[in-house]
């Protein structure tokens, strides 16, 4: 969707993702006072997670073919491509470590960052809402129903009732950073929050694929589920190791106290 304001065109998309960026900023810097973690070495993990998000939101999508040949090359991709949330999401979690290594700052951030992102997601979803196709024609009476118009610019049928795919998203990352508030007092481990957080978007959002219209390229499965299942082992992998060291961790503490 297309707003004008004067000559100036202005893409809805990319103002909520703006706006997304804005609350997750707000939400991040409230949790580092509440917290008590103010140092300018955080402004170096901020700045990677920004640009490594930004960058393979983008890039992340090159991809789309097995042969190498038929995808855009490298700067079609970056002027012209479709972006990922999913890749941005990895893009910043790397960016956010290479801040880490560039600035020195030596502690875990998962914690403040997790009630932020899914803030921010919820707000650049609408975005999504406004822009994107909805989904798969649905029977329930929540449906969107689209004009001809409206229909024709995205390809999807007309006066067809379709799942509200993005309306479920933003549910999600409201219900995430409500939990993720009522949480932090008691999971304390550092990292754990962001772990839970990321564990539980990837399993929704491999079952939203099912209603979200995406092309199936292989076994019935998205891109984006096919994305999901490459990183399953390495969530798994994190999770359990997280779950080990909070372990030892106690084990350690227990000892020390006897």
């Amino acid at each position: 969707m297309i707003t004008r304001i004067g000559p100036v065109a202005i893409l809805s998309h990319d103002v909520f993702v703006a706006l997304g960026v804005g609350v997750a900023a707000l939400v991040l810097l409230w949790e580092i006072r509440r917290r008590r973690a103010e140092d300018e070495r955080l402004w170096y993990v901020l700045a990677g997670a920004l640009v490594g998000g930004a960058l393979l939101a983008r890039l992340g999508t090159w991809a789309q073919h097995l042969d190498p040949r038929e995808n855009a090359s490298l700067l079609a991709q970056w002027a012209y491509g479709n972006r990922s949330i999913l890749s941005g999401l990895v893009g910043a979690y790397l960016g956010a470590l290479l801040g880490k290594r560039i600035g020195g700052y030596p502690h875990k951030t998962g914690n403040l960052f997790a009630p932020a992102v899914a803030a921010g997601m919820a707000v650049g979803r609408i975005g999504c809402l406004l822009a994107e196709p909805p989904g798969t024609p649905t029977s329930l009476p929540w449906g969107i129903r689209l004009d001809e118009a409206q229909a024709a610019a995205m390809h999807v049928p007309a006066n067809v009732a379709l799942h509200p795919s993005f309306v479920y998203e933003i549910l999600f990352h409201l219900a995430a950073f409500a939990a993720l508030l009522a949480l932090r007092e008691r999971v304390t481990a550092p990292g754990r929050l962001f772990t839970y957080y990321l564990a539980a978007y990837a399993a929704f959002r491999f079952g939203v694929e099912l209603v979200r219209g995406n092309e199936v390229v292989w076994a019935g499965l998205t891109r984006s589920q096919l994305f999901l299942l490459a990183l399953l082992p390495l969530t798994v992998a994190r999770i359990a190791w997280a779950h080990t060291r909070g372990r030892a961790a106690e084990t350690e503490s227990l000892e020390a106290a006897s």
